[in-house]
């Protein structure tokens, strides 16, 4: 569920971690840290598998951080940089300045996200970052800006007498439950507290589906701003968690016979602050440009599975039976088809695309996504007809006779449909394209040779 709302700014102050003109300057920053006592900055980055990392300095030495003078080893961060060339230097985004709440009133610890360069100056192209500002860019030259509002969904599981992580819980709490029912109540009231300490806009939180299932939506925004947003929404959500001892996953499907975790994206294009998708003369409410954004997403969205479902588990969640979607089809009036458009018009009109899952990468999933939609109208590439009926209930033949194909079934199908796909695989880049390649290869192989419980216990006794 999500409230979006389009073009909502929120302006810059302290504690927020938003994005809005004129923005913070280098003086700005020096100000802020002397006069909320900073002791720290964190310099955060993200890795091509989604992964935070960071190098924390003092403030003796931020401003040699805000001159872009702080280097790291490249090829000690996976799927970065070789040996040979491993100097990598960290470029702050000021507007990313923010405070966290839950480290100490004295010495108090701030971030700023960071953009990778090369020792010459010139931007390091598998950047997780610096791709989604590429595609960005590429919208920006036809007249649009992208915006973006997630639904991220977490388990909260106990940890174990040594503080580690299991999948247990004790409770039975299902969709909308509350309290005494939903025991995570405390936690996810904590987090969304802290969230907005931070500058967000929370809409709404609640128990999902399954026990031990929750979900926090907020505020729509610029791509770049929301993908930053997930980056620190989950760094503050397993935060909080074991603050409560608890285990945070955004593991896609940590348990058998439940419903997995997503992160539902809804999307839109604006152009001069106005929202294209939406044309009121349309019977459906729906503009040309939102017919070829559709059209260009299914196009593409085997191959885009490879990025927005990137992990062997992925594939557990997107099966019948779970409310993840399986088959790539539309749909402005039910929620079982992979894309929906729901009911509202006019500012809030948006595509909700519904298999991503929070292990995506969220630079490269809005990348490759943004990418597609650009695609679609460019080419004028229209969508089929929408599937207005329960997608489950149609049978293999009629889902064949509609046109309707099935979503990757495992990572190492999604992953011969990206190196099927030329445009996907160019969002990319040639090398992280084949870092990214050899990766997952590597990670379903590994899979392959496990022997698992459930083979156990099928097999042992009977063979």
């Amino acid at each position: 569920m999500n409230h979006y709302t389009f073009m909502d700014e929120v302006h810059p102050s302290v504690g927020h971690a938003s994005r809005c003109a004129p923005g913070y300057t280098k003086r700005d920053i020096l100000k802020m840290v002397k006069e909320e006592d900073v002791g720290f900055i964190r310099l955060q980055f993200t890795d091509i598998f989604g992964t935070m990392k960071n190098m924390a300095v003092t403030t003796s030495q931020l401003e040699k951080a805000l001159d872009n003078e702080i280097m790291f080893d490249g090829s000690s961060i996976e799927g970065f940089a070789r040996v040979e060339d491993s100097d990598l230097y960290l470029y702050p985004d000021l507007d990313t300045f923010v405070i966290f709440p839950w480290r100490p009133q004295q010495g108090k610890v701030a971030r700023l996200i960071c953009d990778v360069y090369q020792p010459d100056g010139t931007v390091f192209e598998s950047d997780p970052r610096y791709i989604l500002k590429k595609v960005l860019s590429e919208a920006k030259a036809m007249g649009y800006d992208f915006h973006v509002g997630p639904e991220c969904e977490f388990f909260l599981f106990h940890t174990d007498e040594d503080g580690r992580p299991t999948t247990l819980s004790h409770e039975s709490a299902t969709y909308f439950d509350l309290g005494p029912m939903d025991l995570g109540e405390n936690a996810r009231r904590d987090m969304v507290l802290t969230l907005e300490d931070m500058g967000f806009v929370i809409e709404a939180s609640h128990h999902e589906m399954a026990p031990a299932q929750h979900e926090i939506d907020f505020q729509c925004g610029e791509a770049l701003q929301t993908a930053d947003n997930i980056m620190t929404f989950k760094l503050v959500v397993k935060t909080i968690a074991k603050r409560h001892g608890l285990h945070a996953t955004f593991m896609p499907k940590p348990k058998s016979g439940v419903s997995g975790s997503g992160m539902h994206l809804n999307m839109s294009l604006g152009r001069d602050g106005i929202n294209v998708f939406s044309d009121r003369a349309d019977e459906k409410g729906l503009s040309r440009q939102a017919y070829y954004f559709i059209g260009g997403i299914m196009k593409h969205m085997k191959a885009i599975s490879f990025i927005t479902n990137p992990t062997v588990n992925s594939y557990k969640r997107l099966v019948p039976g779970y409310e993840a979607p399986v088959y790539i089809a539309w749909s402005d009036r039910n929620r079982t088809p992979l894309l929906r458009v729901p009911s509202v018009r006019g500012l809030g009109a948006r595509v909700e695309l519904r298999s991503p899952d929070p292990s995506a990468n969220p630079y490269l999933a809005l990348a490759v996504c943004l990418a597609a939609g650009l695609d679609g109208i460019r080419n004028e590439i229209m969508p089929p007809q929408s599937i207005d009926c329960n997608i489950f209930e149609m049978t293999e033949e009629q889902r064949k006779k509609a046109g309707i194909e099935a979503l990757p079934g495992s990572l190492q199908e999604a992953a011969v449909e990206f190196e099927k796909d030329a445009l996907i695989k160019d969002v990319l880049g040639e090398d992280l394209s084949r870092k990214y390649l050899q990766a997952k290869e590597k990670e379903y192989g590994d899979y392959r040779t496990q022997v698992t419980d459930w083979e156990i216990g099928r097999y042992l006794h009977r063979m």
